[in-house]
């Protein structure tokens, strides 16, 4: 089990799909996280300028490795339409092995497996 926390769950919430997709390709493309899972349709409840806001957002799951947050943070106050957008970093604490180790291919540039859920889904 891993237990240097390496690797981030982060978390940002986006106005919509659009923007959501965007982010996540991006940040895909450069090979910052492994994987994106976005749940679109949330819903939200903050206060924002002494008022109480209630939207429909979607949320971003990322899952990458420690050293790449300061970057992820950059991109994400550049290219995120919010003024304040979220970014929550979770370290997690331990996963399954060959989990990790993937992760590890594909934000450190090692060879690139498949992911390691290929091959577990069942033919139908």
């Amino acid at each position: 089990m891993e237990k240097d926390h390496n690797y981030l769950l982060l978390l940002t919430t986006c106005p919509n799909m659009e923007v959501a997709r965007a982010l996540a390709q991006h940040l895909l493309e450069n090979h910052l996280v492994a994987c994106v899972n976005m749940l679109p349709h949330i819903h939200s409840m903050y206060l924002w300028q002494d008022q109480i806001m209630n939207d429909a957002e979607a949320l971003l799951l990322f899952k990458t490795r420690r050293e790449h947050y300061a970057t992820i943070e950059q991109i994400l106050s550049q290219k995120h339409p919010y003024d304040v957008p979220e970014l929550i970093a979770i370290p997690i604490v331990t996963g399954l092995p060959r989990y990790l180790a993937w992760i590890d291919s594909v934000v450190m540039g090692k060879n690139q497996e498949s992911h390691p859920k290929i091959g577990l889904h069942h033919e139908n």
